[in-house]
This record gives structure tokens, sequence and C-alpha cells, in this order.
């Protein structure tokens, strides 16, 4: 049983880490916390990619370095024991001589993967491991599904009418509607700037005509992704004409677009999910928003590779549409209110 006191600094350490969303990846998101007799004397988190890490930061705001001696490192997850962008946090610490740390979780990148904390007990540094396990665990899921399925951690999300239609139906086929409010149009564009990727299918594509950017909120889009087996997209959509990076997964040659346009071919005749994951993995990619449609979200549904659900109930009533996908909640959904929109959220236990 980990102490009320130990449990109260990680909380604070996840706090901070959870300030890097959106910006560090494909590195987790980490929190540091340095205390010496009950009182924090330092305290950082990773904040951009290739930058200081957590503990280096929260190391480098110690006012009074002697204080480390008689000191206790909190830390989210597992120093690092490596040489990648940045040194070894696990040397920092054992230079300043601190001589207990608690670590909330593991760190399952094979090149630290229980590294850190063989070196800190060799060298006879005082560790708690698990303090808050599961809430560390919370925060980083994209990265431990990564390194642990190898592929992206995939939510599925969808908007729905009141009745529970994702398009319109104008008699003649099916348009898009605007289901969204200003609440959760804006909580919908921010949520993109936190994954690296998003992605939807053919149809979607051609029909939505979709940017896909995070215009209504400040922050880094995510890679687009689409499929296109036979070059059916118009080369005047957004996707395939503007300034944004844009990942065609393809059966046929495409012809020559902008240079930020990269065109994978996949075999369309086997199962394209695990192909497609498989490609993404590849390129580092460690989050995947799956906007539909409602083909392209049952795949993903019935591969079991979704990992969250997000759904965007709007108070709209559009009359006769599409039905939602067919991808029932993982248990009870938290529901969040937007106005007189909802939002429900369910993870993968």
């Amino acid at each position: 049983m980990h102490s009320q006191t130990d449990k109260l600094f990680m909380r604070r350490a996840i706090q901070l880490a959870k300030l890097g969303q959106g910006k560090v990846s494909p590195n987790p998101l980490v929190g540091c916390v340095i205390v010496h007799d009950q009182i924090i004397i330092g305290e950082g988190y990773h904040q951009e990619y290739g930058a200081a890490h957590a503990e280096v930061n929260a190391l480098a705001s110690v006012v009074d370095k002697t204080l480390l001696l008689e000191s206790t490192l909190y830390v989210t997850l597992e120093p690092c024991a490596h040489h990648g962008k940045t040194p070894p946090c696990v040397d920092l610490i054992l230079k300043h001589n601190i001589k207990r740390v608690v670590v909330g979780c593991l760190d399952p990148f094979e090149k630290v993967n229980g590294k850190g904390l063989k070196k800190l007990k060799a060298a006879g540094v005082k560790l708690t491991l698990g303090v808050l396990k599961d809430e560390c665990y919370q925060i980083n899921q994209r990265f431990f599904v990564y390194h642990t399925q190898k592929r992206p951690y995939v939510i599925a999300k969808w908007a729905q009418s009141a009745e529970g239609y994702i398009a319109k139906d104008t008699n003649g086929g099916l348009a898009p509607v605007a289901l969204s409010n200003v609440f959760s149009q804006s909580l919908s564009h921010k949520y993109r700037t936190q994954e690296d990727a998003i992605m939807v299918g053919t149809q979607t594509a051609i029909t939505d005509n979709p940017k896909l950017t995070t215009r209504h909120w400040q922050g880094k889009h995510p890679l687009r992704v689409t499929l296109d087996k036979s070059c059916k997209i118009p080369p005047t959509h957004h996707l395939l004409s503007d300034k944004h990076p844009t990942l065609v997964f393809t059966q046929s040659k495409h012809p020559s677009l902008r240079k930020n346009k990269e065109f994978l071919t996949i075999d369309f005749s086997n199962n394209i999910i695990p192909q497609i994951l498989r490609k993404l993995y590849e390129k580092n990619i460690h989050s995947l928003i799956v906007e539909g449609g409602k083909a392209l979200l049952e795949s993903f549904h019935k591969g079991g590779v979704i990992d969250e659900i997000r759904v965007f109930k709007s108070n709209k009533a559009i009359g006769k549409g599409l039905e939602k996908p067919s991808i029932p909640f993982f248990e009870e959904p938290e529901v969040f209110a937007l106005g007189k929109d909802q939002l429900f959220v369910s993870k993968k236990p």
C-alpha cells in the first residue's frame, strides 16, 4: 500500500505531465516533482519533443541544489537510461545524489523497459514503484499501445443527429450536414491537436471534401490520412490540393501532385486495416482519429483495434438519414455537456 503522501505528490506530477499534450509525441507525457521535507522544491514536465525531459526541467528548477541530497524525486514514468535526443535522465539523477525515487509506471520502450530502474537500484537509490500506476498509464495510453501492440492508439469519432444519423437523406442520395455547435466544433478541433493523425474513407473525402485541420483551435495539424484505391478523389479537393500533408493509401498509380502528399500502396484484396496500422506504426504515428465514414469505422471495429470512442450527439433533427456506425460503447460512457450538444466518451477497459 502506497502512502497518501506519495500519492499526493504523484498526482501533482500527473497534472504537470498533461501540460505536454499535443506537443511531445512520439515521446510520452511525463511529469516530475522533487520534494524535500514535505515541500515541493522543484517540478517540471516534458514540454516539447526533442527538448529536455521532465526530470531535467525539475532538477534545473531547484534553487538550492544542496537540498537534493535529502529529497525524493517523483516521476510518472520510469526515467530513461539511453542516449536519445537528450542524455539519460538516470545519469542526471545519480549525479545529484538523490537517494529516493518514486515511479508511477515502467516504460515499455525497448531501450528503457526496466533498464533505468536497474541502474538506479544498482547505485543504491531507494525505489518505490507503481504509485498511481493506473492514472500514470491512462495519460500515456497512446505510448503504451504503440510500443506493446505495435500500432497507433485508435479513436473512433463521429457526430450524429438527434435521431442517430450521420448524414442526411436527400431522396437522391446522401449529403453531409453540419451537426456540431460552436462548443463541440472547438473541442473536436482541440482533440485533433492532441493526436498524430486523422483519417477518413474515400467516400467521405469525396462527398464532404474535408480539410481535417485544426482551424478552430490553436495547435499542430494532425497528419491527414485517407483511402483512394482507384484515384477517385478529385485533385482539387482539400486533401490533395492544399499545403497540408496528406497520406493516401492506394492500389493505383497516382498522378504527380504536391510534394507534401504521399501515396502508399496496400493490397485491397486483403484486410486493409492491419496494413494501414502497420504502415502508420512504421511512420512513428502513435495515435489515429478515425472520423468516417460508417463503413471505415465499422471496419476498424470489426478488426478489434478501436481503443476509444467519442460520439458528439447533436440536438438537431434532420429527418431521414444514414444510421450511425454499429459500434457499441465498451462500457458506460462518460457524458459531457457542450451547450445543447453532448459528448459521449468510452475507453477500452
